[in-house]
């Protein structure tokens, strides 16, 4: 009993909190986003255009279902690679750490017990699904603001351009009804190419898995087993936006914008809201033995000490020497 008693911490304010403040600002970024991918609550800004440009007439490479890296594989990886490996983590890091039951498992009320596990679990994902729904915000954000368009905007758009005057390429058409002779929901969609909302989303997945991994586990004995994991991850990713980038979908821009996007959100949720994955009963956690892939704490990110750093501290400790003696 004493034990039991030692091990728990009662809280009344974790329920109410996490049901009346983090459920209603995740339901508020839910519905945000929905608005913005299928609703026209928020008009894309209508760009103009140059006369025969050649930077937006390739050839309409069809729907996107037809894409090799169609939305529905790259949502389904984007949500299921990410919390397998999280999962995966935190089971083994409870396995192998044989101190994790020192954490105080908090109690609030008489029928709900929180562990170290299930928050952490709980904590981790809650904070990548807010990520996900909030990079599509802003990928989508951009596109309405901008109303960049894509590479085969005028493949879809079909200007008249005698009717629109067209003399020579340099003549810039700033007119809306420019695009009357296309289809109306092709034109709407070519208009929003900056950033690309895919590679954002694949490159936040990739980013936040990737400092899961590096941040939480570490591998005895080999120094290339963890970089080639992580490398693996990021692979889809830039395949993703490779792929944008043949088929005539997006602009090379619009793909490094949503490396940019995905990656700075995913940056900033691990380092200042999860505090690098941090734990505080991972401290004392005793170490595994050699080749056993076990979870570490980590306080900041980590760092390689350069050859210079090296020469600095043997010079330190030479001249140490020398006034001593």
């Amino acid at each position: 009993m004493a034990r039991g008693r030692l091990n728990t911490k009662r809280s009344i304010s974790i329920v109410p909190c996490f049901v009346f403040v983090e459920m209603v600002i995740m339901a508020g970024t839910v519905v945000l986003a929905y608005h913005f991918e299928y609703m026209d609550t928020f008009p894309t800004h209508i760009q103009g255009f140059f006369c025969y440009d050649s930077t937006y007439a390739k050839p309409y490479p069809g729907p996107e279902d037809t894409s090799r890296a169609p939305p529905v594989l790259v949502y389904s990886l984007v949500a299921a690679i990410p919390t397998v490996v999280i999962l995966t983590g935190e089971l083994t890091f409870f396995l192998w750490q044989s101190n994790w039951r020192e954490e105080k498992t908090i109690v609030s009320g008489d029928c709900c017990y929180f562990n170290p596990l299930l928050r952490r679990i709980i904590r981790f994902l809650g904070v990548y699904s807010f990520g996900l729904f909030t990079t599509t915000i802003f990928a989508n954000a951009g596109q309405v603001v901008t109303g960049s368009q894509t590479p085969h905007f005028l493949s879809v758009c079909r200007p008249n351009y005698t009717a629109l005057g067209c003399q020579s390429p340099q003549q810039y058409v700033a007119e809306k009804q420019a695009c009357t002779a296309g289809n109306p929901a092709l034109v709407s969609a070519a208009r929003k190419a900056f950033p690309s909302k895919d590679t954002a989303l694949s490159a936040y997945a990739a980013v936040y898995t990737v400092m899961y991994i590096t941040l939480v586990f570490k591998v005895k004995g080999s120094r290339l087993a963890k970089p080639s994991v992580c490398l693996l991850l990021l692979c889809p990713a830039f395949l993703v936006g490779v792929v944008r980038v043949a088929e005539f979908r997006n602009h090379w821009s619009d793909v490094l914008a949503g490396f940019l996007t995905g990656g700075a959100i995913a940056t900033f949720l691990v380092v200042c809201i999860l505090k690098n994955f941090h734990s505080h009963w991972a401290l004392s956690g005793p170490l595994a033995p050699m080749g056993q892939l076990v979870s570490v704490p980590v306080v900041a990110l980590p760092c390689i000490q350069s050859p210079l750093e090296k020469l600095s501290v043997v010079q330190n400790h030479r001249a140490a020497f020398a006034d001593v003696t």
